[in-house]
Formats: structure tokens, sequence, C-alpha cells
């Protein structure tokens, strides 16, 4: 389970002795299980030191990205963190829009996805396809033929008794799931309303044209930059703002929204990219319950990621101090340690490898995409948009073919009443 301290070295006696079946041959616990890494980022880099970290016999043979160098380097320090448990020969450093396809077919055990978003449905599909065990980054996907694409893949999964494990990482923290065990007990009653805020700095600022280098494609200068375009990120409601969300759709254990409406703009011109920059959502729930989002990403501006939730008999403080904290009838707040989620994650699915026991995180995290990219689309049009509208939504924003020397018909910032959906 997320948040075991130690699923590694004791996973056998621990198995038996909760009467789990006998594990399969192939994952015997002196044999090795080798990881594939796609996206060789910092987020990628750092779920690659987990994995590696995770189990005893977990070893790195593989590693694609679109830049040489990055992987190089993102190689570099995994060597210096985990040593001879690096095993990547220079045949299997794959660079490309096709190298995910490589990193699969190299002989891997488990695949760690941490492109930019706009590439996951296509890379967990093949992943998936080829019996591929993968931990999957956050968001899922950029558009609604995305999100249903993984949950395509995700019934495939399940047939196939393969693990996904996904890169929302509260959900794998001991205090934010006691916090949240706490909340559906009754600690606060009824839940009546759900407040986040995800007020940051910007993440990835759009560099000026005049930087481009000479001669490089549109569809490199903008995977380089994917964070300003939609089609790469969904926006930074999808990309950053989705944990917020994600939190927002567990305290509705995982039910979709009647429909939303939003606010939203582009305050801070940029050069280039189409996101915008603020957004705030509305979203509607069946029992007259409301749940609302705040997201800004502007310099010099207060900055603040918590989480207030009412209930008919108290409230809930997330984010506002050192540890979550209810008040009410009930008064209450988390009082251990707290453990390393990132880690976690990767602890879970290497121990539900090993025993047999596959961990299916595809649903609910398509869930919360589904959730931010329903926001984005009121925002962008300035209509009220039905969870059903969103979820069959006809928008592509990711194209369906990808030329590395080629470009992307990207559509210019949003304006919200002209906009049109789709």
């Amino acid at each position: 389970m997320p948040g075991n301290d130690n699923p590694r070295r004791h996973f056998l006696k621990t198995a038996l002795s909760a009467g789990f079946p006998a594990l399969l041959p192939a994952m015997q616990a002196s044999q090795s299980l080798k990881v594939g890494l796609v996206g060789c980022g910092g987020r990628g880099t750092g779920a690659a030191a987990q994995a590696l970290k995770a189990d005893d016999y977990s070893e790195l043979t593989a590693v694609a990205d679109i830049d040489i160098e990055r992987a190089q380097t993102s190689l570099d320090r995994l060597s210096r963190a985990a040593g001879h448990k690096v095993k990547v020969e220079p045949a299997n450093i794959f660079t490309g829009l096709d190298a995910y396809r490589k990193v699969i077919d190299s002989g891997v055990d488990v695949v760690l996805l941490a492109t930019p978003p706009g590439f996951r449905p296509p890379h967990l599909r093949a992943a998936v396809e080829a019996g591929k065990h993968v931990f999957c980054e956050k968001p899922v996907a950029v558009d609604a033929p995305g999100v249903r694409s993984v949950l395509e893949t995700a019934k495939l999964a399940r047939e196939k008794n393969l693990s996904i494990v996904s890169g929302f990482c509260w959900r794998y923290s001991n205090y934010i799931r006691e916090t949240f065990d706490q909340i559906k007990s009754g600690s606060i009653g009824d839940l009546a309303a759900y407040h986040a805020t995800y007020y940051t700095s910007p993440v990835k600022p759009m560099p000026p044209a005049s930087s481009r280098p000479a001669g490089m494609s549109d569809v490199e200068w903008m995977i380089r930059n994917w964070y300003n375009f939609t089609w790469l990120s969904g926006d930074g409601l999808v990309e950053q703002a989705v944990h917020s969300v994600d939190k927002l759709a567990w305290a509705m254990d995982d039910k979709p929204p009647l429909s939303c409406v939003a606010v939203g703009g582009r305050q801070v011109p940029t050069e280039g990219g189409n996101i915008f920059d603020h957004f705030g959502i509305n979203y509607l729930y069946p029992n007259n319950v409301r749940a609302f989002l705040a997201c800004r990403q502007i310099d010099g501006c207060y900055n603040e990621n918590a989480d207030y939730i009412h209930g008919s008999k108290g409230t809930c403080t997330i984010g506002r101090g050192p540890t979550p904290r209810i008040a009410g009838e009930t008064n209450w707040t988390f009082t251990g340690q707290r453990n390393d989620m990132y880690q976690a994650e990767h602890d879970a699915l290497f121990a539900s490898i090993r025993r047999g026991k596959p961990i299916h995180d595809t649903e609910w995290m398509a869930t919360s995409t589904m959730l931010a990219i329903m926001g984005r689309m009121a925002a962008y049009t300035g209509q009220q948009i039905s969870w059903d509208m969103a979820l069959n939504s006809s928008e592509r924003l990711f194209p369906e073919k990808l030329e590395w020397s080629g470009t992307v018909d990207t559509p210019p910032l949003a304006i919200p009443g002209r906009t049109k959906f789709f």
C-alpha cells in the first residue's frame, strides 16, 4: 500500500503472512526488474532515482529523450545517486519522437513516463500493449480524446494484470491520506464546499523569439518550451494546478461534477505560447455541493497552495500551517511523521509487481485530468460546460501525426465568449 515504509526487503515475508498468492516465477525477489525512462528532465530523473531506490534489484537499462545532452546529464546524476544500478549502454540511449518505442522494446519490465503530458496517451498505450508496468506522471492527457484513450488503456491494463501508478503524488502522502480518511469518516460532517488555491510564480516562462536558434523547427521549439503550448501542457491549470483538482476529486469520491463555469485569461503578455496565467473555476456537484479552484501563475503576487474543506460539522484546512487540521465538533491535527510521497509512489509500484497484486490508478487519474480539462474548456469559451459535454468533446489538441521538422497549427490565445466549444 502507498506509504509503506519498507516494501522491498521483506515483501516476501509480508506477502505470505498476509495470505497473498505465491509470486510469479518471473518476479522472484532476487530477479532484476529492468526500468526504462521516457523523458529525462528533472521530474523524470527524480522518478528514475526513486524507482532505483524502491526495489533492491531494480536497475535502469534504457532512457529516451529528444535531447542527447539532457539524457546524458540525467544519467550522470543517476549514476552518482545509484551507482551500479544504472546499467544503460550507449546503444540504449534513444532520442527522437519515436524513442519511447525503442525503450519499450529494449527488454524493460517497467516504464517511467515523464514527457510533456500531450505525449502521455500514446506512450501509455504503447507500454501497456507491450505488457509493461508503468509509472505515469500527471496529468494523463491534454484533451478529451486523450482521456478517452487512457480509459481504454486502463481496461487493457486490467486484462493484462499490469500495474499503473499515478504521479498524482498527494494520494501517496501518508499525512494527506490520513486527513482524507478523517474527512470520509465524518469528522467534518456532510461535505458542503471545497475551496482550493494554487497561487504560484510562472513555471517555465516563454523565452523571446530572438533566442530561438536558427534552423530550429517549430515542433522542436514548441517541445523545448512545452509548458507554454496547450497541445503539450494542457495549460497551467491542467499541468500544475491539477494537483489541487485531484485532491478536490478525491474529496468527491472521484465522482464527476454536473457542470462548471469558469473565468480566466492572460494578464501578463508573452511572446509566443497560448496559455492563460490565471483561472477561477466553480464546479457544481449533486445536492448543490460546490467546489472552487483559483489558480494564478504571475510573478510578484501573493502565493498560496491550500485547501479549505467545509462540512456540516466543521472545516478542514490543508496547507495553511505545517500540518492539516480539522476544527469543529471534532478537533484533529496530523501528528505523525511525514513520508516521502514521491518515493512512496515507486515503493508501492515495485511492491505490487513483486507480489503479483497490480495497482490500477488509471481510472481516477483520468477523472482528475478530465476535471481540469473541463475547467479549462469553461474558462476558454466562457460557457457552462457539463461533464458529458467535456468528456465527449471532439476537440483534439495533440496532433495525430507529428514530425520533428514540421509544425503544429496551434490556436491563438482563447477569448471567452468568442472561442468555441467543440
